[in-house]
C-alpha cells in the first residue's frame, strides 16, 4: 500500500498539530514532521508524537543535505529520543545515509534508541528507520551504490532517495527503482520534471509520496499539494493499470488539460490520469522523452496533447516511427494529438481545426458541409490560423487571410490552395472592405494583460457603411484569456453571434478525450472545469 504522506515543517506543537489535523481532514494518510524548523525544547516534541492525528516520520533535516537544522548530529539526538520514547512513537525515523556512514555516534545511538524498550509503552519497539539521500543539483553518479548500501544495512526498513530531476526521463528511473525494490522504497524525483514520480507512486508500489498543505508550504521542490494529488491528479484512482497521458509542450506549468481530461476520466469511470509534461522546445528531447515513455510498458503510456512548440515534432516522430499521421494534419504541418492505438502504433492528429469548425457550425445551427463557398475571414497566419484556415477550406469556405505581414498571409495561403475551398491573402487594413459572414481572430491581440486592444479596426463595429459586422456575422475569438476580450464584447454590441476561446479548448480536448477512451466526451463538464479554474493570468492550452 502507498501511503500519502503531508510534510509540514514544525515551528511549534500546536501549529504542526493544527496543521497535521487539516491533513487528515482533507484525506492524507500520514504525516511528515519537519522537526529541523523547530527552536523549542526537544521535551516537548513527545506531545506532538503522542497527539499527532495520523501516523507520523520523525525527520530533523540538516543543511547540508536540503534541511534547516544547523549543528552537529550529536544535537539532533535529543529530538529523535523525544518521539521515541513518547507513549505514542513515530511509525518511521528518518536519517540521511551520510550521517549513518560517517558518524558513528549517532548511528550507535539512533540504533539504541530504536532497540531499547520503550518505557511508556509495552512489548517490542515498531519504530522503523527510514535511511535516505537526497541530491538537489541532479542524478548522483552512484545513485545506485547508495541504495544498494541502505538496502544492505541491517536496521533499515525502509529505503529513500530523492534527486532533482533534469528532464521527465529521470522519472523512468524512479520508477524502474520501484520495480526493481527489494523491500518498502521511496524513490522521488524533485523539481518541475519530477511530478510523474510522485503523482504515479502509487502506481509503481512506492511506499509513500509526499504533499505539501499549500504551495506555500512545500519542504522540496516541486513538490504538489494534497489538494492537487487527491483531486487534480485524482490519487485514490490510480493503481498498478493507470494508463497515463499528459500534454507536452514547454512551458506547461498552468495548463488547464489535466483539470479538464482528469474530470472526464473521472466522470466516465476511466483508469486514468493526466499529467503536465514539459520537454525542451529541441526535436531531440521530444524524440528521446516520448520514446523512452513509450519504451517502459509499466507505464501504460497511452496519448498526449501537444502544444508549442511540439506540434511539428509531433509529425515528425511519429513518421520516423512507421505511425499514422491524418492527411489533414500532414497538410497543415502540425498535429496536437498523440495516440497509442491498441496495436502499440502511434497515430498523430489535429482537432484544432475540427473543434473551431465544430463551434462556428454550432452557433449556426449547420453541418460542416453547409460552410461551402461560404465566406470566412481570418485573422492572423501563425500556428492557430494554419489549422482553422485548412479546415474551414477542407470543407469548401473561400478564406481571406488578413496580416498585418501580407508576405506571411500570402505564403498560408500558397500553402492551401489545392484545398476545395479558395484560400487568398489581404493585408489587415482591408478587413472592412470585404464582408465576410464568418470572423475567426487567430492573433493574440487582445489577450490578457492587454485586455484593452482589439485585433479589427475601430470602425469595424460602427455600424456604418463602412462597417460589416452586425447581426447575422459570427465573430470568433480563439483567445480565451480574458474569456470575454473586446473584440467579443464590441461583436456583442453590434448583434453578432460570438464565440470565445474557451469554446475551441474545450471542442479540441473533447475531440482528444474521444480519440483516446472512444467515450463520449461529457462537453459540459469540460466547460464548467474550464471556467471554474480559468482565471486571468494562468490560462494555458
Amino acid at each position: 500500500m502507498t501511503h500519502l504522506a503531508v510534510a509540514i515543517f514544525v515551528h511549534s506543537v500546536e501549529q504542526a498539530l493544527a496543521a497535521a489535523s487539516m491533513a487528515a481532514e482533507h484525506g492524507a494518510d500520514m504525516v511528515e514532521y519537519r522537526l529541523d524548523a523547530y527552536r523549542g525544547p526537544a521535551a516537548n516534541l513527545a506531545r506532538l508524537a503522542e497527539q499527532s492525528p495520523l501516523p507520523c516520520v520523525w525527520t530533523c533535516r540538516p543543511t547540508w543535505e536540503g534541511g534547516q537544522f544547523v549543528g552537529e548530529d550529536e544535537k539532533r539526538l535529543p529530538i529523535f529520543e523525544a518521539g521515541l520514547a513518547s507513549k505514542r512513537p513515530p511509525i518511521y525515523v528518518d536519517l540521511e545515509l551520510v550521517a549513518y556512514q560517517k558518524n558513528e555516534a549517532t548511528r550507535k545511538a539512533v540504533e539504541g534508541m530504536l532497540a531499547s524498550p520503550n518505557p511508556n509503552r509495552p512489548g517490542p519497539h515498531d519504530t522503523g528507520l527510514i535511511l535516505s539521500s537526497h541530491d538537489f543539483t541532479g542524478r548522483p553518479r552512484d545513485l545506485l551504490q547508495r541504495i544498494e548500501a541502505m538496502a544492505q544495512t541491517p536496521g533499515c526498513r525502509v529505503v529513500k532517495v530523492a534527486w532533482q530531476a533534469r528532464s521527465l526521463r529521470d522519472n523512468l528511473e524512479a520508477f524502474e527503482i520501484l520495480l526493481r525494490r527489494t523491500g518498502p522504497t521511496i524513490a522521488l524525483c524533485m523539481g518541475e520534471y519530477g511530478l510523474p514520480s510522485r503523482v504515479l507512486a502509487k502506481k509503481f508500489g512506492a511506499l509513500l509520496t509526499f504533499a505539501s498543505l499549500d504551495t506555500d508550504q512545500g519542504t522540496a521542490p516541486g513538490q504538489p499539494t494534497l489538494q492537487q494529488l487527491k483531486h487534480l491528479y485524482r490519487w485514490d484512482a490510480i493503481n498498478a493499470q493507470t494508463a497515463v497521458y499528459g500534454v507536452i509542450g514547454h512551458p506547461v506549468g498552468h495548463s488547464m488539460s489535466p483539470a479538464v481530461h482528469n474530470a472526464g476520466f473521472a466522470a466516465a469511470g476511466i483508469n486514468a490520469v493526466y499529467l503536465p509534461m514539459p520537454i525542451p522546445p529541441e526535436y531531440e528531447h521530444f524524440k528521446a522523452t516520448v520514446g523512452s515513455f513509450l519504451a517502459m510498458p509499466e507505464l501504460h503510456f497511452r496519448g498526449a496533447s501537444v502544444t508549442i512548440p511540439h506540434k511539428e515534432n509531433l509529425l515528425r516522430f511519429v513518421e520516423e516511427s512507421g505511425g499514422k499521421i491524418e492527411p489533414l494534419a500532414k497538410q497543415i504541418g502540425a498535429a496536437n494529438t498523440l495516440t497509442v492505438l491498441e496495436d502499440g502504433s502511434l497515430y498523430a492528429s489535429n482537432t484544432d481545426y475540427a473543434a473551431a469548425l465544430h463551434a462556428v457550425c454550432d452557433s449556426l445551427d449547420v453541418e460542416p458541409a453547409a460552410l461551402a463557398q461560404q465566406r470566412v475571414a481570418v485573422l492572423g497566419a501563425g500556428g492557430a490560423a494554419r489549422a482553422i484556415v485548412a479546415g474551414f477550406a477542407h470543407h469548401g469556405a473561400n478564406v481571406v487571410i488578413y496580416n498585418r505581414t501580407l508576405s506571411k498571409a500570402r505564403a498560408l495561403a500558397e500553402e492551401f490552395k489545392n484545398l476545395p475551398g479558395k484560400v487568398v491573402a489581404a493585408p489587415l487594413e482591408k478587413l472592412c472592405q470585404t464582408c465576410c459572414p464568418i470572423l475567426i481572430n487567430c492573433t493574440p491581440v487582445g489577450m490578457h494583460p492587454h485586455e484593452r486592444e482589439t485585433p479589427v479596426p475601430a470602425e469595424f463595429f460602427s455600424g456604418t457603411d463602412a462597417g460589416c459586422a452586425g447581426p447575422g456575422t459570427v465573430v470568433f475569438d480563439t483567445i480565451y484569456n480574458p474569456i470575454h476580450t473586446r473584440l467579443l464584447r464590441e461583436a456583442r454590441l453590434a448583434g453578432c453571434v460570438t464565440i470565445p476561446g474557451t469554446e475551441m479548448f474545450v471542442r479540441q480536448a473533447a475531440a482528444q478525450f474521444e480519440l483516446w477512451t472512444k467515450h463520449e466526451a461529457p462537453l459540459e463538464l469540460f466547460r464548467r472545469t474550464l471556467m471554474d479554474r480559468l482565471t486571468p493570468g494562468t490560462a494555458e492550452a
